[in-house]
């Protein structure tokens, strides 16, 4: 299992993204190393026997090298529970609205990860990558002696510094422009920036380490892959560009809504969860992100039952509808053909880098 190289995992340089919640699912995940990409499964949210099944099931749809997503445990000092509880009290008519109660903010901070580490120590997979901070060296250390490639998600230069010096052996970089959650190690408002550009980023992190680089952050065609390859990634991340494919499991109503011109922007909100996250903006985000305190996971776990209160009652202006800057171009196709239509763009793409030829005008 031990690799030498991120391109030795896979045939295009092509990962499609862990996304927790549902989309990453195994059916997912195995058509697209099938098709000869890196899938991800997404450990977040799940607690470990359903992890531990669903890499049970990838397993049985491949034998292709694919990867699980692990959320790092908390260590912010966490909300002043009274900013909580005004906002517990801020959604009330939702709960009334959807006839549902909201969810306990004490369902715990460390979303199972030592019971995952354990299971992903003892069976290991391909490829382990975390996200919400840096591991501890001696865990990293452990993957290695396991044979698993392991990849630290950062948001800047100093994240990925961090994440050299503990022993990852590489490094997403994540550009503001991408959907659902930024991987960003502190949730605390007072240090927040605006974020910053993948190809911005890039050269930025690619100047403060030297670990291979995986690009992610509004990336939908071949070209931009070609892009991020030629500023010095080794490889391209995609969430938003498979969450409408008939393997994902992502909702009907968030698979339409990505090219729905109802949903023409997004937006970096902390409606639901607590921690910036980018999604379509809806009702819901415009309501009460200005509002929402910076309290991950307690703000999830208390919009949680409205958010699925809203997928039963088909209405999407209340549910997370997490996508990236680049979701109006999103094709419905299934996974393994859209990974290989990527390839063939990209191919495309570099060709016309190697020999470019000015195009005709028409």
């Amino acid at each position: 299992m031990s690799t030498t190289a991120l391109n030795d995992l896979f045939r295009y340089p092509i990962v499609q993204a862990p996304m927790a919640g549902g989309a990453s699912c195994p059916e997912l995940v195995g058509a697209v190393a099938e098709a000869g990409a890196l899938g991800f499964l997404a450990a977040g949210y799940k607690t470990a026997g359903s992890l531990y099944q669903e890499i049970k099931q990838v397993r049985g749809l491949t034998g292709q090298p694919f990867g699980v997503n692990v959320f790092m445990p908390q260590t912010d000092p966490g909300a002043d529970p009274a900013a909580i509880e005004v906002y517990r009290h801020q959604l009330a008519g939702e709960a009334g609205w959807y006839r549902t109660a909201l969810g306990e903010t004490d369902d715990g901070r460390d979303d199972g990860y030592e019971s995952k580490l354990a299971i992903l120590l003892e069976d290991p997979v391909p490829v382990v990558s975390f996200t919400f901070g840096c591991p501890k060296p001696e865990t990293l250390e452990a993957f290695a002696r396991a044979g698993t490639y392991t990849i630290v998600t950062v948001t800047s230069a100093e994240e990925a510094r961090t994440a050299q010096a503990a022993g990852a052996d590489a490094l997403c970089v994540q550009g503001v422009e991408a959907g659902g959650h930024q991987g960003t190690y502190r949730n605390d408002p007072a240090d927040e920036q605006p974020g910053t550009g993948l190809l911005a980023l890039l050269a930025q992190v690619g100047e403060a380490t030297t670990l291979p680089l995986v690009a992610a952050g509004g990336l939908m065609r071949g070209a931009q892959i070609a892009a991020v390859l030629a500023a010095g990634a080794g490889a391209a991340q995609l969430g938003t560009a498979f969450l409408g494919c008939p393997e994902s499991g992502a909702h009907p109503l968030h698979k339409r809504a990505l090219t729905d011109p109802l949903f023409h922007r997004t937006a970096l909100t902390r409606a639901f969860s607590g921690r910036p996250a980018r999604g379509l903006v809806n009702r819901f985000m415009r309501e009460h992100g200005p509002y929402a305190p910076a309290a991950y996971p307690e703000v999830h776990h208390l919009t949680a039952p409205l958010r699925k209160a809203a997928a039963t009652a088909g209405d999407a202006q209340g549910m997370a509808l997490w996508a990236g800057q680049g979701h109006r171009l999103a094709r419905e196709l299934p996974a393994g053909e859209l990974v290989r239509v990527l390839a063939a763009e990209l191919d495309t793409a570099l060709t016309d880098l190697a020999d470019p030829a000015p195009r005709s005008a028409s």
